[in-house]
């Protein structure tokens, strides 16, 4: 894998039913190398940090690969990299083969995996439709949250390595849990006892099966 562009977000204010809100979503492509802290990237803006930021979800990742499939849904949308509100865009990404729990290195970086991305209407306001937040859980491609174990400076250009594999369950299939309509019961069981799962993720899905476990 192989980082294409490096991303960081400008605070807006946006409508929404009334309201006036202030959000990091939109976030551009950067020339110079960004850092990497343990609760955010650096000089990036995070204005909900009930669900973005923090050790658990320090850094999201998203797949330069997946962009060709959103732009057969939005063909005169406009779709610069952090299109999604990633910092990192990466070839070769893809939440089926990343385990909750992964580690991976880039130059002096590591980096863990930690939960799937979950969408919200900042999202759909982002593509100019709400629609977009359904399509998004639907596409499987929810990009990744990863968990900062040693900080750093990354770039445009860096390579990342995978440097130690879990036997967890992957990104995509903790994604699928979130939202299935029927209880996978050794699943979630299996990815609300993983130590390496994000807080935030097994409360979720505790929220969606509880009662049924």
């Amino acid at each position: 894998m192989k980082i294409i562009s490096t991303n960081i977000g400008e605070s807006r204010t946006i409508e929404w039913r009334g309201r006036q809100i202030q959000t990091g979503i939109y976030k551009y492509p950067v020339s110079t190398p960004i850092f990497l802290g343990k609760e955010d990237v650096e000089n990036d803006n995070v204005m909900d940090r009930r669900y973005h930021g923090g050790v658990d979800k320090a850094c999201y990742l998203y797949s330069a690969n997946h962009y060709k499939y959103w732009q057969q849904f939005y063909p005169d949308l406009e779709m610069p990299w952090g299109m999604f509100g990633e910092n990192l865009t990466v070839e070769g990404l893809h939440e089926a083969e990343v385990n909750i729990g992964d580690t991976f290195q880039i130059g002096e970086v590591i980096i863990q995996a930690t939960q799937p991305r979950q969408p919200c209407y900042k999202l759909g306001i982002r593509f100019e439709t709400q629609e977009m937040v359904k399509q998004f859980i639907d596409s499987g491609f929810s990009g990744v949250y990863v968990r900062v174990l040693q900080n750093g400076s990354v770039q445009a250009g860096d390579k990342i390595f995978l440097i130690e594999k879990k036997d967890s369950l992957s990104i995509q299939k903790v994604y699928e849990l979130l939202y299935a309509d029927t209880l996978q019961k050794e699943a979630v069981l299996k990815a609300i006892n993983d130590p390496y799962i994000a807080v935030s993720c097994k409360k979720d899905l505790l929220k969606r099966w509880g009662d049924e476990l």
